[in-house]
């Protein structure tokens, strides 16, 4: 792989490639663009290729560049009938939510954020003012997701806000609505009556201590992909738009839900955590069976989302790397003024400007009271830095964060660790839509023959 390129095409399985039904699954990161190919029938892993985001001209000539290094190791191969493909490119997915009470309502709006792929770069609570809103703007979200009492609860703040963001010419992002459903079509009037693009949907949480995050996480979704993706100006053509099915972390999570669950014929592996470290976020996903016990403490005020990810925004290891210095002089992991600091500061900074960049040495490289997670038997590890990781090295990486408790967090205690080396999560989610089973295949497939 070279700075301003990308992997030659890894192939997988035996040809013949012309008889096979494949689809192609492809991920817009913000570093390197990947495709997977995918056997429809068997969800066999055919081949994987990669190639840097082409930001800087436009996204599609790196899908280009994949896609003809893919065409020439698989001759005959039909890569053009089922494409699907996620984005993280530009960014991402920023959301803002507003919402009735810091504690419940909004609360249950950033859990859904989180949850639909979303980075949640602001939250407001209560009615908007100006300096409420001059927040709202100032974070540039791409989505606002408006949330709001429960269903026959408190109407007053929902329309109160609908009214100020429709008076608000700044915002001309979508907004999705997800508040008192006993005023969704009063307050969806009343936006679109300003001339915003407006998607109605079932309330987040209609009850206390209920959260319904599948209608709003569907809806964000469609925003997404119908107004986000093109409004980017990450290309100059129709092609990216019309490839996009997902934000990449909502594609991820499906991913991890169909291997948690199975599909079809296949089992599923029952709770599974997945730490994903990219270019721009650190996401951590987890879809575990809940505790009785501890859920009926919780649903007091907003029920735990038992299937999510939470998202650190300024722990990337490319355009945020800064971040990981910052965060490690937080925790007091290096001592600041020391040359060590100084060394780790300009490398952090030269991934930061020059996100394409590898490291050619190992002294290029830089090191570094939630759910309960301890019954967890599965451990995931995804993200470019532990899949090119020499072996054995990203499972150790996993295993030692795993066992530092000194923060108390109640992380897996026997689970297995695992790499997704050949980044079957992503291309998993984006099938399970349409082609469950195949999709559950891939993932069994690619966890435990990809290594």
């Amino acid at each position: 792989m070279s700075q301003g390129g990308g992997a030659g095409p890894a192939v997988l399985a035996p040809p013949p490639y012309r008889s096979r039904a494949l689809a192609v699954c492809a991920d817009f990161g913000s570093t390197f663009t990947k495709l997977t190919v995918v056997d429809l029938d068997t969800g066999e892993l055919v081949a994987t290729a990669s190639h840097r985001t082409t930001i800087e001209s436009d996204v599609i000539d790196a899908y280009a560049a994949a896609e003809a290094a893919l065409a020439n190791a698989l001759p005959g191969a039909d890569l053009g009938s089922t494409v699907l493909a996620c984005s993280s490119a530009g960014g991402g997915l920023r959301l803002a939510v507003v919402g009735y009470e810091r504690a419940v309502t909004a609360e249950a709006g950033y859990r859904v954020g989180l949850s639909a792929g979303a980075k949640v770069v602001h939250v407001a609570a209560g009615r908007l003012d100006a300096a409420a809103l001059a927040g709202l703007l100032a974070a540039k979200p791409d989505v606002v997701l408006l949330a709001g009492g429960t269903d026959g609860g408190n109407a007053d703040v929902l329309l109160d806000n609908a009214a100020a963001l429709a008076a608000e010419p700044e915002l001309t992002g979508p907004l999705v609505i997800a508040g008192n459903v006993d005023v969704r079509d009063q307050v969806d009037a009343l936006l679109r009556a300003a001339g915003k693009h407006v998607i109605a949907t079932a309330n987040v949480l209609p009850r206390i201590g209920t959260l319904d995050p599948a209608p709003a996480r569907a809806a964000i979704r469609d925003v997404f992909i119908r107004h986000v993706i093109g409004g980017k100006g990450l290309s100059r053509g129709d092609r990216f738009a019309s490839l996009v099915r997902a934000a990449t972390p909502d594609a991820v999570l499906a991913g991890i839900e169909l291997l948690a669950d199975g599909a079809g014929s296949v089992p599923g592996v029952g709770d599974v955590v997945v730490v994903d470290v990219g270019g721009a976020t650190t996401d951590v996903y987890s879809v575990v069976t809940p505790d009785a016990e501890e859920s009926q403490l919780r649903r007091e005020v907003v029920e735990e989302s038992w299937r999510g990810r939470t998202v650190e925004g300024d722990l990337g290891v490319r355009w945020n790397a800064p971040g990981i210095l910052e965060a490690a002089g937080v925790e007091r992991l290096v001592a600041p003024d020391s040359a060590e600091a100084a060394a780790l500061a300009a490398a952090a900074a030269r991934r930061a400007t020059e996100p394409g960049y590898l490291p050619v040495t190992a002294a290029d490289s830089v090191r570094r009271g939630g759910k309960d997670l301890r019954e967890v038997g599965l451990v995931v590890g995804s993200g470019g830095v532990l899949r090119h990781a020499a072996a054995g090295r990203a499972e150790q990486v996993i295993a030692t964060a795993l066992a530092d408790r000194a923060g108390g967090w109640k992380a897996p205690e026997h689970a297995t660790v695992v790499i997704d080396r050949r980044y079957v999560l992503a291309a998993a989610g984006l099938l399970s839509f349409d082609h469950p089973e195949a999709a559950a295949r891939l993932v069994h497939y690619g966890l435990s023959r990809g290594a």
